[in-house]
């Protein structure tokens, strides 16, 4: 080993930021642009010079703009297409385009396991006397022969092995950072699982042993499946202080992605200082998820749908409220592994609205008869409300109503009702403005409650809004039972204020985002 590539190699892997931002452009202009717009909060940047058509003529580019930034980092990648990249040139071609990438200031290459393979030894040697050498693999389906494949890696010597996989489960992560705990104390390594099961392994693989992880510049600017934004990685879920007290916390669903609560989460255990991070568990199934709980291990669960009732029987205890609803959408872990079940939703219902009517003895209609339906049931019920349910199909809806003591309404006898409030506890308008669970002149109410929050308006609250009634969004019962689940689960007071207010630009954010993409279609 050369004196400048051991100098390199002691020292970068502890000086390291634990985030690397990928940068890509329609050409060496707009990627070292890019650059440019990044490098104040940005000091690790990978140049993907395989994502542009010349990628020789970005490197007088590049090499100006390392001369300009001596703070910054970088790594020189042009990934072939056999190895998941865009270049198309030869080996030969990409070792030169790598060896004048550390000419030009990137202090790491990255050179796929297919194109080591391939080289001769004098080559590698050549590449290592220039700059630190990352040796990579991705798998573009799983996460396995983890061990094989480092075995084969460390045949080519380097100063860094990244192994990238694919998670299809969520106990892919715990697959991956059991490696990194293992082999890290022998390698550099970095390590982490793709797609959107992933994330994981982005936020918490830096604590088994990862050097560092990569997130996008953007949304729209990935370059990975699943790749978390740069943005996030650092504000939502406070990456560079993840350490192995770090308690861990998610929401689990399928599907999760739409999901608000780790933006609400991460905002309450930032200011409240608790050293805890909550991530979205895409659970394709229930199995899949209760073996990531033990072994990752996690603390404390949000369950949305579909798991809220079947994960009931999965629990060593309940608390009155899940136990009588027969659904839980709290999880606690406690210390010697054993799972407690809470239901919050019924305080999200409740709260929202104690704060605007007196519930005793309040006509209420709630449509749907799942998990959110029970919840709101019962705890309209337990403060002495008059419950009406309807429901699609009358099976539930029936079963429900006897349980809880409620009434059942037909649809049809709709119009000789009048209610103080009509709750939606139905998926009927999530995620768009064109469905509503109700028509115009089915809502005769003083107040109708939407469950869902995004979109932050949907159809049937413009609806209640033209009839006259007044609404109550579903982001104050997403807030409230959030509130109720933090309080659970750290013993502080929730910052309710600070969690709203979060969440609320959250969803203006969301929903300017998509806006401008429906405009951009047009």
């Amino acid at each position: 080993m050369t004196g400048a590539s051991s100098f390199i190699s002691r020292l970068i892997p502890s000086r390291l930021p634990r985030v690397c931002v990928p940068v890509t452009g329609s050409d060496a202009t707009d990627l070292v642009d890019k650059a440019e717009a990044l490098v104040r909060d940005n000091t690790f940047l990978e140049f993907r010079l395989d994502y542009l058509s010349h990628p020789a003529q970005a490197l007088p580019k590049i090499k100006r703009f390392t001369e300009y930034h001596p703070q910054i980092v970088a790594i020189g990648t042009c990934r072939r297409i056999v190895s998941g990249g865009k270049f198309r040139g030869s080996l030969a071609t990409q070792l030169e385009i790598l060896s004048k990438a550390a000419s030009a200031g990137c202090q790491l290459l990255d050179l796929e396991l297919q194109s080591a393979s391939k080289c001769k030894p004098g080559q590698l040697q050549r590449l290592r006397a220039k700059a630190a050498l990352i040796i990579s693999f991705h798998d573009f389906r799983a996460t396995k022969n983890l061990e094989r494949t480092l075995a084969k890696m460390a045949a080519f010597p380097a100063d860094f092995y990244k192994i990238v996989g694919t998670a299809t489960t969520l106990y892919d992560n715990v697959t991956m950072m059991k490696f990194l705990e293992k082999q890290s104390d022998r390698h550099s390594l970095i390590g982490l699982c793709m797609g959107e099961q992933g994330i994981i392994s982005r936020v918490l693989g830096v604590r088994a042993g990862s050097v560092f992880t990569f997130g996008a510049i953007s949304p729209d600017e990935k370059t990975a499946p699943g790749q978390v934004t740069a943005q996030d990685l650092r504000s939502t879920y406070r990456i560079e202080q993840v350490d192995a007290a770090t308690r861990v916390y998610g929401v689990a669903g399928d599907p999760v992605s739409h999901s608000l609560s780790p933006v609400i989460m991460n905002a309450a255990l930032r200011r409240e200082n608790v050293n805890g991070v909550f991530l979205a568990l895409h659970a394709k199934t229930l199995k899949d998820l209760l073996a990531c709980v033990r072994d990752i291990p996690i603390h404390g669960l949000s369950i949305t749908m579909p798991y809220k009732q079947a994960i009931v029987r999965f629990l060593d205890n309940t608390d009155s409220h899940t136990t009588k609803i027969g659904a839980c959408n709290t999880v606690v872990r406690a210390q010697d592994g054993k799972l407690y079940g809470f239901n919050t939703d019924s305080a999200g219902v409740v709260r929202p609205l104690e704060q605007r009517i007196t519930l005793d003895k309040s006509k209420i209609l709630v449509l749907g008869a799942g998990g959110a339906a029970r919840a709101a049931v019962y705890g309209l019920k337990e403060r002495g409300a008059e419950v009406y349910i309807l429901n699609r199909t009358a099976g539930p809806a029936q079963k429900l109503a006897r349980s809880a003591r409620a009434r059942m309404v037909k649809r049809a006898d709709l119009k000789k009702h009048t209610f103080d409030v009509i709750i939606n506890a139905t998926p009927v308008g999530m995620g768009n403005t064109r469905e509503s669970p109700l028509h115009e002149n089915e809502i005769q109410a003083r107040y109708v409650f939407d469950m869902i929050y995004d979109p932050v308006e949907t159809r049937l609250m413009k609806f209640a809004k033209a009839r006259g009634a007044q609404v109550i969004p579903g982001i104050e019962m997403f807030v409230h039972q959030a509130a109720r689940q933090f309080e659970i689960w750290t013993g502080k007071p929730a910052p309710w204020d600070d969690m709203l207010r979060v969440v609320t630009l959250a969803l203006q954010e969301r929903t300017a985002r998509n806006a401008a993409k429906e405009q951009k279609k047009k």
